[in-house]
């Protein structure tokens, strides 16, 4: 299956299994390539007969629906260029949304929309420095009470946090079968460099606990993302 498909297919199972799925549209929506998310709305288009933001648009009646409509429908400037006084501006915005959370969610303002679905990743995560910088905290840490949020966050400016975050929940004892599912996804979808640091904290628990051909395959991944990253 082509990996456009994949994700549109992705994508329509996590809508139609409601909100405790959405973090899977975040996830595509977020680690993609700009051309990779084009291709999977292509896709969408050409299974379904709807765009997936039409289809976000009349089933997500949450607070969530702004910000997912403008996560799918991104296409992000992809190269390093990053303007520092920008970047400024706009963490001392989303440190301001975060404060005023008792008159209107984070999630609900404009600016904070704006900002995380039209910015690049590298700009992303130069506003997540100098939100650091300001706040004394990360963004994420300020945003205990808004796991959405701070998922997408994760997503776009520290993609390693939540990978680890995947891995670390699939490989508990008592692991969730939703759990396991999203590392199988994990290690389906994501490029192999994504993976880079995890190996030492979690080859180990890999080792004990995943049995069979799926436990080389994750290895293998997970080599292979140490190799990439040191390439």
């Amino acid at each position: 299956m082509h990996p456009w498909e994949r994700d549109a297919r992705l994508l329509k199972k996590a809508l139609k299994k409601g909100p405790q799925q959405y973090y899977v549209i975040v996830e595509i929506a977020c680690t993609r390539s700009s051309d990779q998310l084009l291709g999977a709305r292509k896709a969408y288009h050409s299974l379904y007969d709807r765009s997936i933001e039409e289809d976000l648009a009349a089933h997500v009646k949450a607070s969530e629906r702004k910000l997912l409509v403008a996560l799918v429908s991104a296409y992000r400037y992809e190269g390093p260029k990053v303007k520092e006084d920008t970047a400024k501006s706009e963490a001392k915005a989303l440190l301001n949304a975060i404060k005023n959370a008792d008159k209107r969610k984070p999630i609900e303002d404009e600016e904070v929309i704006t900002i995380l679905t039209t910015r690049s990743k590298p700009h992303l995560r130069e506003v997540y420095e100098q939100y650091k910088k300001i706040s004394g905290n990360t963004i994420t840490q300020d945003l205990e009470a808004e796991m959405f949020l701070r998922e997408t966050i994760e997503c776009l400016c520290t993609p390693h946090t939540y990978f680890t975050k995947v891995l670390d929940k699939a490989l508990r004892e008592d692991a969730h079968e939703d759990d396991k599912r999203a590392l199988t996804r994990l290690v389906a979808t994501q490029e192999a460099g994504n993976f880079k640091g995890i190996t030492d904290k979690f080859g180990q628990r890999i080792e004990e606990r995943v049995k069979g051909a799926y436990k080389d395959v994750l290895l293998g991944v997970l080599a292979r993302g140490e190799i990439n990253g040191k390439a």
